[in-house]
């Protein structure tokens, strides 16, 4: 089964650590990153823009209406994302466990969620 995994921080959290803290944080990453790689279960992973280069499509009044950014009801938004392949709830768990966002920034709110999903190619 695949599952996909999103990694969530919440920006007023990072926005108040010092910039030394950020860097110091964000340079454990990479080992964390592939030592999740190096399981040979992870097909995709990605870091994601910076927010004010989102945008949202709804559909209004029969046409797609564009707006500006990830303007969701939670304080939490999405930094990046990874998709696995696993046997099993568990060791979909245990795959997750080892993305950065779920070992290090608690002081910038940072989470995975991992959810189970159907998976198909587009061509």
């Amino acid at each position: 089964m695949k599952y996909l995994g999103l990694a969530f921080y919440t920006p007023e959290k990072f926005a108040a650590m010092a910039p030394d803290d950020v860097q110091k944080l964000v340079g454990q990453c990479p080992a964390l990153d592939e030592k999740m790689r190096a399981t040979g279960k992870v097909l995709v992973a990605a870091s994601l823009a910076d927010l004010d280069r989102w945008k949202t499509l709804r559909p209004r009044g029969g046409t797609t209406f564009i707006s500006d950014g990830p303007y969701t009801e939670t304080k939490e938004v999405v930094g990046g994302l990874f998709i696995i392949e696993a046997d099993s709830d568990e060791e979909a768990q245990r795959l997750a466990s080892l993305h950065p966002a779920a070992q290090l920034g608690e002081e910038g709110g940072w989470a995975v969620q991992l959810i189970p999903m159907d998976f198909y190619l587009a061509r």
